[in-house]
């Protein structure tokens, strides 16, 4: 088994709106190989992209951005939503973001960020002829759990989750629900060399060759769960208030069929 190797690439500048990020990184000197999986911070792409609005229009972005709110609390004055963001992400805010950017400006996430890394990744390849694999990442929270950690939101020439159903442990076992999601882990473990106040936001992992595939493997988005497999979509307190919502009305038809008093309807 070989050792894998996680390394930031030095020297990529502040990234502008329109800036071409292939030759950004391609200036950073490192002799890329085939197998290497580059691991892009989302927001030199959302950069990029000129995904940014004014600070003041957040609230609005947030809620433009949002398909369902799971959760939503307010603190001292300051109202807090994790909420499903269009990518089917499950994220507070949104993901619109206002670190490591300029003063009275945010940053949205990629419109398509497997997309981005399509094109990232092919027009690497095309200029290394080296087989690489790009995963773009951000940084999430995970219910029950303190801290943060970055995790993959676009892929492509990679293989995001490794399926091991149906293969044995070293005890000779079958694994019968055993698939990590690979893209995320090499997503958190780039994140250990990239580190979030760096100026470092692409690092190369090395020695997942066997990760590495065609440009039309499955994207990110296909890491997130269906709704109807999602055991936990609300926060507690929307949870029991849509029950007793819908006890409620179920009552009252019931009341209604029963005695037909006009009270009930």
């Amino acid at each position: 088994m070989s050792a894998l190797t996680v390394f930031p690439l030095e020297g990529i500048g502040e990234i502008r709106p329109g800036d071409d990020l292939v030759a950004a990184i391609l200036a950073a000197g490192a002799e890329l190989l085939t197998g290497d999986i580059l691991v892009v911070t989302s927001k030199i792409v959302s950069k990029s992209e000129g995904r940014y609005l004014k600070a003041a229009d957040r609230e609005d972005a947030i809620t433009a951005e949002t398909v369902r709110v799971v959760a939503s609390r307010t603190v001292d004055g300051h109202t807090m939503r994790i909420v499903e963001n269009r990518l089917g992400m499950v994220a507070a805010a949104a993901g619109v973001d206002a670190s490591n950017t300029p003063d009275g400006w945010i940053l949205l996430l990629p419109e398509d960020p497997d997309r981005s890394a399509l094109e990232l990744a092919r027009r690497l390849r095309a200029h290394t002829g080296a087989d690489v694999g790009v995963l773009i990442s951000d940084t999430l929270g995970r219910p029950w759990r303190g801290g943060q950690t970055d995790v993959a939101i676009g892929a492509a020439g990679v293989r995001v989750i490794e399926d091991l159903r149906g293969t044995t442990d070293a005890a000779g076992k079958m694994l019968g629900v055993t698939a990590p999601c690979a893209a995320d882990e090499l997503a958190a473990a780039a994140d250990l060399v990239k580190r979030k106040a760096t100026g470092l936001p692409v690092a190369v992992v090395r020695g997942r060759a066997d990760l590495v595939g065609d440009l039309d493997l499955p994207g990110a988005r296909s890491i997130v769960r269906e709704p109807e497999r999602g055991l936990f979509r609300l926060g507690t307190e929307e949870a029991l208030a849509q029950g007793y919502e819908q006890g409620y009305a179920a009552a009252v038809a019931d009341a209604w069929e029963r005695t037909g008093d006009m009270k009930w309807r």
